[in-house]
């Protein structure tokens, strides 16, 4: 039974499937020439530029990098009616690369893996079809199983990524400080930098290339962020005038009061913190002899793991970044990532559940939700932890202890 699925054959119509099923609840928005979730954002900043030449990160500051223009720019193609179509066939075409690149040498981990991913985005559904880090899922992914083979392409790929949306970046570093790669990474890196910064400078936007950078700096604890749990349970039993506020200018929910102020105020300092202590696991790790490529895959995990977990923002699609790790860790070495596979589909149906299944309840201070929200925010912390946990056991396995003491 199990080889009928590790074929081209039940893979591909699986993924045909899949897909389908999500054009068919897309249609009713399709048909009416309506968006879903954030792609309502997207079309309008699209077409504010097209047809007034107000371009986000050109002509004034936006929360995104200025590559993100390019997928928003890009489904526009089919007019304003469309752009929800448009959108959903760029989402699956890049779907149809990662799979591709994961089934490659059909060998049966990568089936595994496609399947896997597939499932990942089936449960997170709505935000894996909405956001845009639903694109840039996909290409970490298939950037992360061409490095060896394809370093330039491959950095390019993790490069533009980031451009779009900034957490590609934690890969990057983690590919920088683990790769044999790392200069060709680094060249391919600055080109494509060179040219965003070309394309931004001809626009006249330079002074706001990196404005995306400051653009949460301002935040408050929001509801979903692992370290905010405190504090929302605090709201819910009415404890230190702790309560939820709604700021509507950036669309979103945030807990003010008690223990989240106190907590906020050192989000970004735990954040560099645990970067830089995970890059330096790396480089031991690296030191004695781990096997570079699990090494890049756990760096990977455990840099975008820390970077939600110490983050004032908690937004449902940070889940994608860990499920195309976990997809491309569960190619390398199925066995040894079979926790974390699990872990990670717990998180993903929890985060569902969430959002948007039950988030009204949840600002509304239900408890039995606020209960899911804190295993889904516990579940973000073991990962975290496990993935740590992997860079140490890299470092000193037989591997890395007999080259090592070579």
């Amino acid at each position: 039974m199990q080889q009928k699925f590790h074929r081209p054959r039940a893979l591909w119509l699986t993924f045909g499937v899949l897909h389908l099923v999500i054009l068919a609840l897309l249609c009713p928005l399709i048909f009416s020439g309506q968006v879903l979730s954030d792609i309502s954002y997207y079309r309008s900043w699209a077409f504010e530029g097209i047809q007034h030449g107000v371009w986000q990160g050109i002509t004034q500051a936006w929360v995104y990098p200025v590559g993100a223009l390019l997928p928003i720019v890009i489904s526009a193609v089919f007019g304003s009616y469309l752009y929800q179509l448009a959108w959903f066939l760029l989402f699956t075409a890049l779907n149809f690369m990662a799979v591709r690149v994961l089934t490659k040498s059909a060998a049966p981990q990568g089936y595994y893996a496609a399947y896997w991913w597939m499932l990942g985005t089936a449960i997170l559904g709505t935000v894996a079809v909405g956001r845009i880090d639903g694109l840039t899922a996909p290409m970490v992914i298939t950037a992360l199983l061409i490095l060896a083979a394809r370093p330039y392409l491959a950095a390019a790929l993790l490069s533009l990524a980031t451009w779009i949306k900034v957490w590609p970046a934690a890969v990057l570093f983690a590919v920088v400080v683990a790769s044999k790669h790392r200069i060709k990474v680094i060249l391919s890196g600055i080109v494509v930098t060179a040219v965003v910064v070309a394309i931004t400078a001809l626009g006249g936007g330079l002074q706001y290339l990196l404005g995306f950078l400051n653009a949460q700096g301002g935040r408050g604890m929001q509801l979903e962020a692992p370290f905010t749990t405190p504090g929302l349970w605090q709201a819910i039993l009415h404890l230190s005038d702790t309560y939820v506020f709604e700021d509507v200018v950036i669309n979103t929910r945030e807990v003010r009061g008690g223990m989240s102020e106190a907590i906020g105020a050192i989000m970004n300092p735990l954040l560099a913190l645990s970067a830089v202590v995970i890059l330096v696991l790396l480089l031991w790790a690296l030191r004695r002899g781990a096997d570079v490529r699990q090494l890049i895959v756990a760096g990977s995990l455990a840099l975008v793991a820390s970077f939600i977990v110490f983050n004032k923002v908690g937004s449902p699609q940070f889940q994608l970044w860990l499920v195309a790790i976990v997809a491309v860790g569960l190619y390398v070495n199925r066995s040894g990532w079979r926790f974390p596979g699990y872990l990670m589909l717990a998180i993903a149906l929890l985060t569902t559940l969430v959002y948007p299944i039950f988030y009204v309840q949840l600002y509304e201070l239900n408890p039995a939700i606020a209960i899911v929200l804190t295993l889904r925010n516990l579940g973000l912390l073991v990962l975290l932890g496990w993935a740590i946990r992997e860079v140490i056991v890299l470092a000193r396995s037989d591997r890395a202890v007999r080259q090592h003491a070579a």
